[in-house]
């Protein structure tokens, strides 16, 4: 074993296989070698302020030309400067001369209706949503709080609100009235969108009644606006409520795209915090709308008969930045779906795979362990040859199921891209590019073009080759995060105070041999055997590659001979639960990785924990294997009765 000095991270977890791109896929590929990417990317490292600025001139509309590109006053970046623009302008205006007539986005909804709109469309329709914002009182600067359901006017509700300088602030729908209350308050939201309801499972969302009660508790709200989606009898309060189609009904679609600032605010996005208070992450127009828009480009090689499809909901990053902000900025064809993977059946998504002719594929590894446990004859009664690149997102990836979308899903002709990012970079930080990068299964392979990350000990001394350590970024891009809306000091404290001058971003990592990045969990997601550290993704990902393993995470509690055990929480296939299997998965994982790693608690359960963006929420798991009560924030848990199953299952 390695030496823990300064706090390193044993690596433990072996994977060898390599898969470079087809002779089929690197036609037509506008970065196809190592090589290029390795010029690209070390162009940029030499002056990463030019190679940004050289972009931003290339790749967005400038009512005004910046004239600094970058202003830093850690922690603070200004990218830009002086620079006027406007999102929804690159997004839509930029199109519609060369891309006006092709389809920017496909709408299925989850009993089936389909809607699709041309960029010509699109900008009809945003244009005449912000003049209906307006005619209802909002300006430049308000914040508009959006609760709806996947439906294509909450795509447009957002281009609107960046058309005329309004700062949207998006809540998954599915979040509870106190939830979307504390958001309001947090954000002094003005205006709320809402819809009657939302189609999941084949039951209707109480949206509006939600909405309801967050707003008695929401004083900075004036104005309700209200979309018709499923034809739901509910209340309208006098002075407050407006139904959207009667907002729309006087205005026209001429809305000149507002000139604005480049460090004008574009949205607020609030993620769970490990204090109980969400935090408000900001970004702005410029900086994030170049990086979504060259971060998407480079990653999935899109051409232009590309019919891409991020399964994503607008209200997480992931639907930001690569459901509306990147593809659109970059005149693609995007697929939005409302509906759930498994309604009215298992094989949804490649129903719509198939009928829709879809070309990318862009999900999470938590939705790729839900198909394997449904099983592959969901997927092999569909077409999916239409399929040309694949990608995941919101977690590492275990390499068996890697190697299952590869051969099941990609047909072993797809390249995947595993994606490392997180809400405060605005866009994709690691990954393969498709044509130039031979892809490890597990490994988000290499940075992008102008980021510069390092993996560091707990001294700030960088690790060496294969040591585990704390991932940070040593210069800033432009779609970082521009501060914790409202707290200034929080931001300071969580992302730059550790090792000054680098934003931590709160994952351990580990770079190899051949300089690929590998993530291993999140820093408090490191388990202390007997003076080693052990990643929890590495003992995950050897019980994901026992046969009848689903899903499983794995935590550190106190031991005291050990200092920690290793308890682990495990979704079984179809197999019983029972001693005998405890026992295999015991000696599975230590054939795998080493007695080190062997589980010394092993828990079995139908569901993990999970936020609702597919992230398993392993700090609860902790205080379960600890007999402790759940602490912190909640708001995103994807399903409470999961926790009082364990507790239970623990009694």
């Amino acid at each position: 074993m390695s030496d823990n000095t300064g706090g390193s991270i044993d690596n433990v977890m072996q994977e060898s296989r390599l898969f470079p791109p087809s002779d089929a896929f690197l036609e037509g590929c506008k970065i196809n070698s190592m090589e290029a990417y390795q010029q690209l990317y070390d162009q940029a490292a030499a002056d990463p302020v030019k190679f940004w600025g050289d972009l931003a001139r290339e790749e967005l509309h400038w009512f005004e030309d910046f004239d600094t590109t970058l202003e830093w006053n850690e922690p603070y970046a200004e990218w830009f400067v002086g620079g006027k623009t406007n999102v929804s302008y690159n997004c839509l205006d930029r199109n519609l001369e060369a891309n006006g007539d092709k389809t920017a986005i496909i709408w299925e909804g989850e009993p089936g209706d389909i809607r699709t709109f041309t960029y010509k469309e699109l900008h009809s329709e945003v244009s005449r949503l912000a003049n209906a914002f307006k005619k209802a009182g909002v300006e430049a600067g308000d914040v508009v709080s959006i609760y709806m359901p996947m439906v294509p006017e909450l795509a447009f509700a957002m281009l609107a609100c960046a058309r005329i300088g309004a700062v949207h602030s998006v809540i998954f729908a599915g979040f509870s009235a106190e939830s979307i209350a504390d958001r309001n308050n947090d954000a002094s939201a003005k205006v709320q969108l809402t819809a009657d309801g939302g189609f999941r499972r084949g039951k209707i969302l109480a949206l509006k009644e939600i909405v309801d009660e967050a707003l008695e508790k929401s004083p900075t709200v004036e104005t309700c606006i209200v979309l018709n989606r499923t034809g739901s009898d509910v209340s309208m309060k006098d002075g407050r409520d407006i139904w959207w189609h009667e907002l729309l009904e006087s205005v026209d679609d001429n809305c000149p795209a507002e000139p604005l600032d480049s460090e004008s605010p574009l949205f607020i996005l609030y993620t769970s915090g490990s204090t109980g208070k969400p935090k408000g992450i900001k970004h702005t127009a410029a900086g994030y709308n170049l990086y979504a828009k060259k971060t998407f480009e480079w990653v999935f090689d899109i051409r232009d008969d590309d019919i891409y499809w991020c399964t994503a909901d607008c209200g997480w990053i992931t639907g930001h930045s690569y459901i509306v902000y990147g593809p659109l900025s970059a005149g693609a064809t995007c697929v939005m779906f409302e509906g759930a993977p498994n309604y009215p059946a298992e094989d949804r998504f490649w129903d719509l795979v198939e009928k829709h002719k879809i070309t990318i594929l862009y999900t999470a590894p938590t939705a790729i362990r839900a198909f394997i446990k449904w099983g592959d004859e969901h997927v092999e009664k569909h077409d999916l040859s239409s399929l040309r690149l694949l990608g995941t997102v919101g977690e590492g990836i275990n390499p068996e199921a890697w190697m299952w979308y590869h051969e099941k899903i990609g047909g072993e002709r797809c390249p995947i891209v595993d994606t490392w990012w997180q809400t405060e970079t605005g866009g994709i930080m690691m990954s393969p590019l498709p044509g130039a990068v031979p892809t490890k299964p597990g490994s988000c392979t290499k940075p992008l073009p102008g980021i510069l990350p390092a993996i560091l000990d707990e001294t700030g001394e960088a690790v060496g080759e294969n040591q585990g350590g704390m991932l940070v970024m040593t210069h800033p891009w432009p779609g970082m995060l521009r501060g914790i809306w409202g707290d200034d000091q929080r931001y300071k404290e969580q992302y730059w105070s550790k090792f000054p001058g680098s934003y931590l971003a709160g994952d351990n990592a580990r770079c190899d041999e051949d300089g690929y990045y590998w993530i291993m969990g999140r820093i408090d997601d490191v388990i202390n055997v007997s003076g080693h550290r052990l990643s929890t993704i590495e003992v995950e990902s050897a019980l994901v590659s026992h046969p009848q393993v689903a899903e499983a995470a794995a935590v550190g509690r106190k031991d005291d001979i050990k200092g920690q055990a290793v308890a682990v929480f495990v979704t079984l296939v179809d197999a019983e639960a029972s001693d005998d299997m405890k026992q295999e998965l015991k000696l599975h994982v230590r054939k795998e990785i080493g007695a080190l790693a062997q589980p010394d608690d092993i828990r079995f359960t139908n569901a993990l924990p999970k936020t609702r963006s597919g992230k398993i929420m392993r700090r609860l798991l902790r205080d379960i294997a600890e007999g402790k009560e759940a602490v912190g924030d909640t708001t995103t848990l994807e399903d409470y009765s999961v926790l009082a199953q364990l507790r239970a299952n623990d009694e």
